[in-house]
């Protein structure tokens, strides 16, 4: 087994922000990923038998905030109690050491890019945890901006603009309208509290079947098992720029490291520990801004019944997407949710369903023509088809047959400058490399030529070999078509 050593100094303990204190937002905000996952540990650590003698205090490092005030017409409660986890920047608390060991530069934005409800089913014997894009397309109701005060009707916007503009209460509003799953209780992490918390863990172990490396965050692992430090854990979760996956490749990795922290603490005798269990609670507390009713009273009833709780016991997906690329005028590039499947999706939290039983359909592999496996699921990754032959209609035809197997061709097929071309050529930038090899399956006998600062689209040129387009499935689970098997339970995500 590797074993990645620190790439930082040991980090001296920074005092908790002060409650009630209202972060500045700057102009520029930069888009990091993943503050809200250690949160689920303040869920799930909390164990059977640790008093309100060793949780006292704890409830003064909590930062409050009004995330429900005057809110009306809310979803009707349901079974179980769903927390929407909100990740925020936070980097002024970082240190300057810890910024360039981990790439943290620039200044902090107070802005959220993560977004998570994690569901807690009634006999408290399972977690589902639904990851929601921070460009899914959502339409806020009629709000006051926080920032200049002003009134704005309801308008559409990709879903992190939510807390840019109103904050946690309009955040919730809005994912509320979206999901129609009532929100009981709202928690917002940042940088440090997960850095602190899974170093008080002793670490994570993180297994990858790929080497993974991201020059944006410093990222560069080999395939094979990794013993994680708080830093280190942090670059692996906000890569954005590992094969092709962008965003929704970094949400599966999130769940994975999600299953392992919650593996982690129920293997490593925090629960049993109360000094331990405090001292990894106040790491998580100590950056953390939550709603007025969460406190440790609802810590200490929900860990005494959460007891058994194990990595088997939890599930993880993202809600389904029905369309890439989703153009809005003044917004850009969106997610459209799928209508059916997120519905299901979210009808089963508010029923206190398993997830992986929400279509109420066999999940048996349906009889087809055998798939190609590829490491990058083909509806992430994004292409552009350019006809390199002097057939008329040819370009359009390969763009149709791509979009049909899942691949977000561009709809805009064009004529190459110079026709002629012999072989079907797949030009892409090296950083993703990965998704170059998906879509050469997909075109049996095309060649792959890597084009440095191409960027994230990739690049067909149809030759006059072309014979038609093969039919390619992503290798792992959590990146398959049908929508139960895009839910992976926590068991299924370790280390084998």
């Amino acid at each position: 087994m590797s074993r990645t050593s620190p790439a930082g100094p040991q980090r001296r303990p920074r005092p908790a922000p002060r409650p009630g204190r209202t972060p500045v937002r700057p102009p520029r905000r930069p888009r990091w990923a993943m503050r809200a996952v250690t949160t689920l540990s303040v869920v799930v650590l909390a164990s059977a038998g640790i008093g309100h003698a060793v949780m006292t205090g704890l409830d003064s490092d909590i930062a409050r905030v009004d995330a429900f005030k005057d809110m009306k017409n809310r979803p009707r409660a349901g079974h179980g109690m769903n927390v929407l986890l909100v990740g925020t920047d936070g980097r002024d608390k970082i240190t300057e050491a810890e910024r360039r060991a981990y790439k943290l530069g620039g200044a902090p934005c107070h802005c959220t890019d993560t977004i998570m409800i994690v569901h807690i089913s009634e006999d408290r014997e399972r977690a589902s945890v639904v990851s929601l894009p921070r460009d899914s397309y959502a339409e806020l109701p009629a709000h006051t901006d926080r920032t200049t005060g002003e009134r704005h009707h309801a308008h559409p916007v990709k879903l992190n603009a939510a807390y840019a503009e109103g904050g946690p209460q309009l955040t919730v509003r809005t994912v509320e309208r979206m999901t129609k799953v009532k929100i009981d209780h709202y928690l917002e992490v940042d940088f440090t509290s997960f850095m602190k918390t899974v170093d008080v863990l002793g670490g994570v172990e993180i297994c990858i079947a790929e080497p993974m490396k991201d020059r944006y965050t410093g990222l560069d692992l080999p395939a094979g098992r990794h013993e994680m430090t708080g830093g280190q854990a942090l670059q692996y979760v906000r890569a954005r720029h590992v094969g092709g996956a962008s965003d929704l490749g970094r949400m599966q990795r999130q769940q994975r490291f999600m299953a392992a922290l919650v593996a982690r603490a129920t293997s490593s005798g925090v629960l049993l520990n109360p000094m331990k269990f405090r001292d990894v609670t106040r790491a998580v507390l100590g950056s953390v801004r939550a709603d007025r009713g969460f406190g440790t009273d609802e810590l200490l009833d929900l860990g005494r019944a959460m007891r058994n709780f194990s990595p088997s016991s939890s599930e993880f997906t993202t809600v389904p997407i029905g369309r890439m690329g989703y153009a809005v005028k003044g917004i850009g590039s969106t997610l459209k949710w799928d209508p059916e499947g997120s519905e299901a999706l979210f009808r089963a939290l508010r029923d206190d369903k398993p997830l992986s039983g929400r279509t109420g359909k066999p999940t048996a592999e349906p009889k087809a023509p055998p798939a190609v496996r590829v490491p990058v699921a083909p509806d992430q990754i994004r292409v552009q088809v350019e006809n390199g032959t002097d057939t008329s209609g040819l370009g359009r035809r390969v763009d149709t047959a791509l979009a049909a197997q899942g691949f977000r061709t561009t709809k805009q097929p064009t004529n190459a400058e110079r026709p002629g071309a012999g072989r079907t050529v797949v030009s892409y930038d090296p950083r993703w490399d990965r998704s170059a090899k998906s879509l050469a399956a997909a075109l049996p006998g095309s060649e792959l030529r890597p084009v440095k600062d191409q960027g994230a689209v990739l690049k067909v040129t149809v030759g006059s070999d072309f014979k038609a387009v093969q039919k390619v499935r992503a290798e792992h689970p959590a990146q398959n078509e049908t929508p139960d098997e895009k839910v992976v339970r926590g068991d299924e995500t370790g280390c084998s």
